[in-house]
């Protein structure tokens, strides 16, 4: 016969706690959540894959498999790789991170984001998060075409890490600098004549030796002439450490993100 245990008196049954425990998500979780939000905006908006991912692809396998330029002695895809390279980085971190900000600027984005419990600095470590990662796909995919039109890189992984990540800081810098004081339109027009300026005479698809030496000169002081002179020292010659491109890129990123941190309106 099976016996039927006593029902517990209500006084001596456990409390059950309903009340409410509201708490903001931890801010890691927060800053992870916002960098993928920021990634996939940027990997789903066609004019911003044409700027990061295919116009960089166009111009190395152009270039590479054509004469249409003269760059000296020595396999043209090696001379080319590093600059491309270098190319990716100032279209993400500089061109793309400025004309998206200036926009979310304008359209009061920044503002509410600023009222959610997301910090501004949660924000930016969210978007600086975003960056590398638009940057690592970059690397990956203009990397294959480059092995697959016959590059073969040489040099220390470290030196070229560095550099990439030097050149982020200082590109992204002044991107923010640009998209925190210009108006949005200013911002998307200022960006996108930067690049093309810069690609021109940057040292990136053109040898800076081309050019007279007092205009070379204040060339290989811009900080795309640095990185791409820094990854063809490493990468094409296999130098351990190229001393004055890392230099000229720590100046420029400390700057920029001096005066980004000094300039910038949320508003």
């Amino acid at each position: 016969m099976t016996t039927i245990p006593a029902a517990t008196p209500a006084a001596a049954r456990p409390a059950l706690d309903l009340s409410p425990a509201p708490g903001a998500v931890p801010l890691p979780r927060m800053i992870l959540s916002q960098a993928g939000y920021e990634f996939r905006a940027v990997v789903r908006n066609g004019e911003q894959l044409l700027l990061t991912l295919i116009i960089p692809v166009v111009l190395l396998t152009l270039f590479s498999a054509t004469s249409l330029l003269d760059l000296g002695s020595g396999r043209r895809v090696d001379f080319l790789a590093p600059g491309i390279l270098a190319l990716a980085v100032m279209s993400t971190a500089f061109t793309g991170q400025a004309i998206g900000t200036g926009f979310e600027r304008r359209y009061g984005v920044l503002k509410r984001l600023g009222a959610t419990p997301l910090p501004r600095g949660g924000l930016i470590a969210a978007k600086t998060l975003s960056v590398v990662a638009v940057e690592i796909l970059q690397a990956v995919v203009v990397c294959a075409v480059a092995l697959a039109l016959g590059w073969h890189p040489h040099g220390d992984p470290v030196s070229v890490i560095v550099l990439l990540l030097l050149g982020t800081a200082a590109f992204s810098g002044f991107g923010l600098l640009m998209a925190g004081t210009l108006r949005a339109e200013a911002t998307l027009a200022a960006a996108n004549l930067v690049y093309i300026l810069l690609l021109a005479v940057g040292g990136v698809v053109f040898p800076l030796d081309k050019f007279p030496g007092a205009v070379r000169d204040v060339l290989e002081l811009l900080p795309i002439s640095a990185l791409a002179d820094g990854l063809r020292q490493v990468l094409q010659h296999g130098a351990a450490f190229p001393g004055k491109p890392l230099l000229v890129l720590a100046v420029w990123a400390a700057a920029g993100l001096a005066l980004a941190a000094r300039f910038f309106r949320w508003e």
